[in-house]
């Protein structure tokens, strides 16, 4: 039998926390129930067919949404949106329909909320979910995208905004 050797939570956060990471906005909807939350966890998976995943912590039951729609929208968030990525981080306790009043959305293919002025939008139907112990990885394929003209990336590192 293999002895795993747990690393330290704290210790595996502040590690990650030189990890940089794109600042993304994940939404979704159930009925006339929204969801947005800010996150760096997200990635491509594929080009065919077109796919990423996100991560988002299973233990907030506001997260559930994500679990049940079957859709979702990956935002990626220029410089000029430090104010979204705070109102849907927490940071500044919004109230769930104040947050998404704090920009202009739309819907594309899936009816997942989209962010007008996202930098690129993967609009995406949910295939699968893997449960870890904190997080759910959740993989979609891309359905709809939609990008703007370049503008500065926003970037989370040492717990921190940046640009590039």
């Amino acid at each position: 039998m293999l002895n795993r050797q747990h690393i330290d939570p704290g210790l595996y956060r502040d590690a990650m926390s030189r990890y940089a990471g794109h600042v993304q906005l994940v939404t979704t909807a159930l009925g006339e129930a929204r969801r947005g939350v800010t996150i760096t966890a997200a990635c491509s998976v594929s080009d065919n067919p077109a796919s990423v995943l996100f991560c988002l912590n299973n233990t907030n039951e506001k997260n559930e949404i994500f679990w049940r729609s079957g859709i979702f929208a990956l935002n990626s968030l220029g410089a000029h949106h430090q104010g979204v990525a705070d109102a849907f981080s927490g940071r500044t306790h919004l109230e769930n329909e104040e947050r998404f009043s704090s920009a202009r959305f739309e819907t594309l293919a899936t009816g997942a909320p989209v962010l007008a002025d996202a930098l690129a939008v993967f609009d995406c139907r949910v295939t699968d979910i893997k449960e870890m112990p904190t997080h759910n990885v959740i993989f979609g394929e891309v359905a709809a995208v939609r990008f703007t003209e370049i503008h500065p990336a926003l970037l989370y590192l040492n717990r921190g905004y940046h640009t590039i």
